[in-house]
C-alpha cells in the first residue's frame, strides 16, 4: 500500500498508487506521489514516466474521512499536497503518461489533466464530484480535457465523462479493454522513450513554456474558494452527508 516505483524497461519509470479501497489519498499520499514523480523526472536515465494505480480505480480524490476527522488541518494539508502532486506531474522533466482504469475523480482529474498523454480502459470515467463533497477545485485541469461549456456542465452537475467521450475530444490517446491497459500505456511510453533523452527534456520544457494557462497559479486560485467554503461551514454541511446513502464507492 502507498506509492511505489518500478522500471519495467530501460528509460521508463512506472509510478503506482495503491491506497485501498478506492485510492482516495490521505495528505501524506499526495506528497509521496509528488516525491516519486519528481524523483523519476530528475533521473537522467528516465525518458518517460507512466502513472498508474492498483485496485478498483485510478483515483477517487482526497480522503474525505481524514478531512472529517482532522478538520481544517487536513484541509490545508490536502490543498497543499494536491497542489504539489499536480505540479509534480506537470513539471516532471520528462513526459508523463497516465494509465487510467475505472473511476478518475476529483484529484485524479488534477493528475491526468496535467499529464502529457492519457491511455484509458473502456470502463474509465472522469469527473469532478466536488460540489457533492463540500469542495471546489481542479476545474483548471478538467478544462484541459474537455471544451469549456462541457467542463462547466460537468462541474456543476458532478457528472462524469467516459473514456470514449474524452477520446472523441482528443484528450485521451487510446481507449482499450481493461486487460490491455498496462500494455497500451507501456507501448506509448516505449515510443516516447526511444527519442533522445536530452531532446525530450528540452521538448517538455518548451511545451510547458508555451502553455496559455499557468496551471499551478490557476489551481491555487481555485483552492482559495475551497478554503472559503470550509471557513463558512458550507463544506462541512455538504461533506457530512457523504456516504450516508450507503454508497461505499465513488459514483
Amino acid at each position: 500500500m502507498g506509492v511505489s516505483t518500478s522500471s519495467p524497461e530501460m528509460g521508463i519509470c512506472v509510478v503506482t498508487v495503491d491506497f485501498p479501497p478506492v485510492n482516495a489519498l490521505p495528505v501524506h499520499g499526495w506528497y509521496a506521489l509528488a516525491d516519486a514523480v519528481r524523483t523519476a523526472g530528475r533521473d537522467l536515465g528516465v525518458r518517460c514516466v507512466v502513472l498508474t494505480a492498483e485496485g478498483r480505480g485510478f483515483n477517487a480524490g482526497v480522503d474525505i474521512k481524514e478531512l472529517q476527522a482532522r478538520g481544517s488541518d487536513a484541509l490545508l494539508g490536502a490543498n497543499s499536497g494536491c497542489a504539489e502532486a499536480f505540479a509534480a506531474v506537470y513539471e516532471c522533466e520528462v513526459p508523463v503518461v497516465a494509465a487510467v482504469r475505472g473511476f478518475c475523480l476529483g484529484g485524479g482529474i488534477g493528475l491526468v489533466g496535467n499529464a502529457d498523454a492519457i491511455v484509458a480502459s473502456e470502463d474509465a470515467a472522469f469527473g469532478l464530484p466536488e460540489l457533492d463533497r463540500g469542495a471546489l477545485g481542479a476545474a483548471t485541469h478538467l478544462a484541459r480535457l474537455v471544451p469549456q461549456h462541457l467542463m462547466r456542465a460537468l462541474y456543476y452537475t458532478s457528472r462524469t465523462a467516459s473514456a470514449a467521450e474524452l477520446h472523441a475530444h482528443g484528450s485521451v490517446w487510446r481507449v482499450v479493454p481493461g486487460a490491455q491497459l498496462d500494455a497500451a500505456a507501456l507501448e506509448l511510453a516505449r515510443e516516447i522513450a526511444a527519442k533522445d533523452g536530452r531532446l525530450l527534456r528540452l521538448a517538455k520544457a518548451a511545451i510547458n513554456g508555451i502553455d496559455p494557462v499557468d496551471v499551478r497559479r490557476s489551481y491555487r486560485f481555485e483552492q482559495g474558494f475551497t478554503f472559503e467554503a470550509g471557513l463558512s461551514g458550507v463544506a462541512d454541511r455538504v461533506r457530512s452527508t457523504f456516504g450516508t446513502a450507503g454508497k461505499e464507492e465513488p459514483q
